[in-house]
């Protein structure tokens, strides 16, 4: 699993509506509205890396509206959270 953090900057009325159409692609787990010098916070998890250039370059940097990204690829991923779903036997 490739997990990939891409940092947008969009135009300010189009935002809302991208964070939805971005959310709505393959590959996208989640999209975070941000303050800061960037708007929007993609995740992605995809199985190879190749995948998420189809997300970033074949997608996100076509639409309008976004005027610049930036792409973050994790190494190793440090979460308990992660690590606790291996461990659930779903026993509440």
């Amino acid at each position: 699993m490739v997990s990939a953090i891409v940092l947008v900057k969009a135009e300010k009325d189009r935002t809302s509506q991208l964070a939805q159409e971005i959310a709505d692609m393959n590959g996208v787990s989640e999209v975070f509205s941000v303050t800061g010098r960037y708007d929007l916070v993609v995740i992605v998890k995809v199985k190879q890396l190749d995948e998420v250039a189809d997300v970033v370059s074949d997608f996100m940097r076509k639409q309008d509206g976004i005027l610049d990204t930036e792409t973050l690829i994790a190494f190793r991923a440090f979460s308990t959270h992660e690590q606790n779903i291996g461990f659930d036997l779903g026993l509440d």
